[in-house]
């Protein structure tokens, strides 16, 4: 039988960062901060739940209606282009990547879940502009339904979470 130790604060491990400096972000609406979601129609039973999601999740945290977009995509395939261009607009100040690849019985899965993850991590490397990531990639459709509301939560409303708290962030770290 294992014998628990009363529970100690994580300094009592670290006495020497006692002292660090923490900059982090906030999920709080930045005043006029917008919001691209970006959202493929393919597997759409899944990415609506998504979209639902993340719009909700920016409402709840104060963006105004007027500050979300949404641009549709025939397919995840497409999610970068899209991402790039919106990026390139100027008309963002985040981007929230919304799709699903669900793997079949053929390697097409590798192919689009490996490309989409590197084009959109690509577009937010290369543009400045903040790219977050709500494409699920799973083996079945169960597993998609689950991250899309389900039973292990909603995964578009946690990319556009991240984005609110980066784009937070960058005003923080004022770049």
């Amino acid at each position: 039988m294992l014998r628990s130790e009363p529970s100690r604060p994580a300094r009592a491990f670290l006495p020497f960062f006692s002292a660090m400096k923490t900059l982090e972000g906030f999920q709080i609406s930045s005043p006029g901060a917008r919001f691209v979601l970006i959202a493929s129609r393919f597997n759409g039973l899944v990415v609506e739940p998504l979209i639902r999601g993340a719009e909700d999740a920016l409402r709840r945290h104060g963006v105004s209606e007027d500050d979300i977009s949404l641009v549709r995509v025939p397919g995840s395939w497409e999610i970068p282009w899209a991402c790039r261009r919106i990026a390139d607009s100027g008309k963002a100040d985040a981007i929230v990547a919304l799709g699903a690849v669900v793997r079949g019985s053929t390697p097409h899965f590798d192919y689009v879940a490996s490309e989409v993850a590197k084009g959109v991590a690509q577009v937010s490397m290369q543009t400045g502009v903040i790219v977050t990531f709500g494409v699920l990639t799973t083996d079945t459709m169960e597993q998609a339904l689950d991250r899309a509301g389900g039973k292990a939560g909603n995964k578009g409303a946690d990319a556009a979470l991240a984005a609110l708290e980066m784009v937070s962030l960058r005003g923080v770290l004022g770049a």
